[in-house]
């Protein structure tokens, strides 16, 4: 399928000179981060249906023909110079505000230098397609924050698609300076992946190889990178099977969470998502295909795994699996004081008794017993009834036990036993039994909710750590009672992790104790506002609570990490930075892939 033409799109942003095309001026011009199409009144053939890959096709046409000074170049030679005096404007780019919610760049234009090298990617046979206009889906994230503009959009319909795209701008050299960034299903925060003036690959459009499922004594799924999750528990289901380690949203790419690690409350039990991975089939920085294990190009396999795509784009991987249980004990529970919280978390990990462990912190909520309703039920109505939860900050731990019918009655014991060692506050046990298909894809029903109300696309200034076990009650005091303590504006995650189950030979970096705390602050801002619920409001609290991890050395790591300097990057890192440059040496010289992480500059 041949690319498609895109049309040449400005934003009047960062156009005070609108009328360099004609009298009358852009609609809105002060409006931010809205693209407008600029008139061309006096251009016959630069209307906005023709591609400027035509436009400049024409110009260096006549100019190599020789065509000798005509009335339509005399008339036309102003307005030329004027197309060329925006584009030239359009290809400064500004000095980006890494703290700031407006987009680092607004336009689309090209730069000057970019401009020959990514209308040559139609010299490009392939399987899909690239697009040059209605990409704006491209420059947002589920962060909604951060909006920077590609030059193209890839369409891949097989793996070679990426890989010879990859390798042409590779054997470009230091002649281009065009980056890729694959883009999965857009759940990235901070606009990792996007790509300035660049390529971004919709992984969701490569759906090859065929999801394929080994069953046996060591049963496997090989799947696409683009795949997500949630297609993939339900097509192992039908085996009877399933992976063993998820995220809390399955509506994510194989690809995209492979990249960071992929944490949810089994990992304490199974490690997470890049510990159940048993084979990996990478594009790298080169444009060449390699397949990598833990016996075949075990450096690369360690690198891509938890490496922010900063070696190479996954496009299929080979996921361990296990049995799949029918059906989920689901129980919430809670706890007045955090050390009976923790340590009774803690306790229930070591045991291995249950199949998923979280918690999460309640900060001044009204009525929080009776908003479980619509899914639990309290084990004793009359005493959750009478609990009071105004203004109390609270900790509640969230567990699950995964069994099949026959086993119902055993099940149902062991939790009680369980349960009779622990130190909540005995009137709030609520529980619920669901499938296990509802239980895992929990998440998306409260996204059809948030969507249906318009709250699902707003900033989502998420802040997520890693904290070492010995630090955590430490951490809990400051911020749950000096930083954050009138409300939150989301979720708090909070639960153990055993480092054992951890594979540190990947790039994922972690705390250096066995157990650690993922603590995640999942904000959501109410756009335009300016109090508490407002974006700055909640990344003035966000800075507050590193600038304490940082002051009082508590050892935290960040997951899904987020740093503006190649110094705090290296800080990040720690002894594994030279590691990590060395690979990228290796698998990606030139700085091409992944440019939105901002940790190397193309090259």
């Amino acid at each position: 399928m041949p690319p498609k033409p895109f049309a040449f799109k400005l934003s009047t942003h960062h156009l005070p000179f609108h009328n360099l095309f004609s009298t009358s001026p852009f609609k809105n011009p002060s409006e931010k981060n809205i693209i407008h199409d600029p008139p061309f009144p006096s251009l016959p053939f630069l209307s906005l249906s023709l591609s400027p890959t035509l436009c400049v096709r024409a110009l260096l046409l006549r100019q190599k023909m020789g065509s000798p000074p005509s009335a339509f170049c005399k008339q036309k030679a102003i307005v030329f110079l004027r197309f060329f005096m925006i584009l030239f404007l359009c290809s400064i780019p500004e000095k980006p505000d890494l703290c700031s919610t407006s987009s680092f760049f607004n336009s689309t234009a090209l730069s000057n230098k970019s401009l020959p090298n990514i209308l040559s990617l139609e010299k490009l046979n392939l399987d899909g397609y690239f697009s040059f206009d209605n990409i704006e889906h491209a420059t947002k994230d589920f962060g909604n924050r951060y909006h920077t503009h590609p030059a193209a959009v890839l369409y891949p319909k097989s793996v070679s698609d990426i890989a010879s795209t990859i390798n042409y701008i590779f054997n470009m050299g230091s002649t281009s300076a065009i980056t890729v960034a694959a883009r999965g299903h857009g759940h990235s925060l901070q606009g990792q992946a996007q790509a300035h003036q660049g390529i971004v690959i919709n992984m969701e459009s490569l759906q090859v190889p065929e999801m394929q499922i080994q069953v046996g004594e060591k049963p496997y799924v090989d799947v696409s990178g683009g795949q997500l999750w949630i297609n993939v528990l339900h097509e192992t289901l039908k085996y009877g099977l399933a992976p063993k380690s998820w995220t809390d949203y399955l509506h994510l790419t194989i690809g995209g969470t492979l990249s960071n690690a992929g944490i949810s409350g089994q990992a304490f039990r199974h490690g997470p998502q890049i510990n159940n991975v048993y084979q990996l089939e990478v594009v790298t920085g080169k444009g060449e295909v390699i397949t990598c294990s833990e016996q075949q190009n075990a450096d690369l396999f360690y690198g891509v795994l938890g490496g922010l795509g900063q070696f190479g784009i996954i496009t299929r991987a080979r996921i361990s699996l296990e049995r799949a249980p029918q059906k989920v004990k689901w129980m919430r529970i809670l706890y007045s004081e955090f050390s009976r919280f923790s340590n009774d978390q803690e306790h229930l990990m070591s045991k291995n008794s249950f199949d998923y462990i979280e918690g999460f912190v309640i900060i001044n909520r009204t009525g929080l017993l009776n908003n479980w309703r619509s899914a639990f039920s309290p084990k004793d109505p009359l005493q959750a009834s009478q609990f009071i939860s105004d203004g109390k900050t609270l900790y509640c731990m969230e567990i699950a036990k995964y069994f099949n019918s026959e086993e119902s009655d055993l099940v149902n014991q062991k939790i009680e036993n369980l349960l009779s060692e622990l130190s909540y506050i005995p009137s709030t046990l609520f529980m619920s039994e669901v499938s296990y298909v509802e239980f895992l894809d929990r998440v998306h029903v409260s996204e059809i909710k948030l969507r249906a109300k318009g709250l699902w696309e707003v900033p989502h200034p998420w802040l997520n750590l890693l904290i070492p076990k010995s630090k955590i009650s430490e951490f809990a005091l400051e911020v749950f009672g000096n930083i954050l303590t009138d409300s939150s504006n989301g979720p708090i995650l909070m639960y153990p992790v055993n480092k054992a189950k951890w594979n540190n030979q990947t790039s994922l970096i972690t705390p250096g104790e066995d157990i650690f705390y993922l603590v995640a602050f999942l904000s959501s801002a109410v756009p335009s506002s300016t109090g508490k619920d407002g974006l700055q409001h909640i990344l003035i609290h966000n800075q507050k609570v590193l600038d304490f991890c940082s002051k009082s050395n508590l050892g935290v790591k960040q997951y899904l990490p987020h740093y503006g300097t190649q110094e705090e990057w290296r800080a990040h890192f720690g002894p594994q930075w030279e590691v990590f440059v060395q690979r990228k040496s290796t698998y990606d010289p030139f700085a091409i892939l992944a440019p939105g992480q901002r940790i190397f500059k193309r090259r």
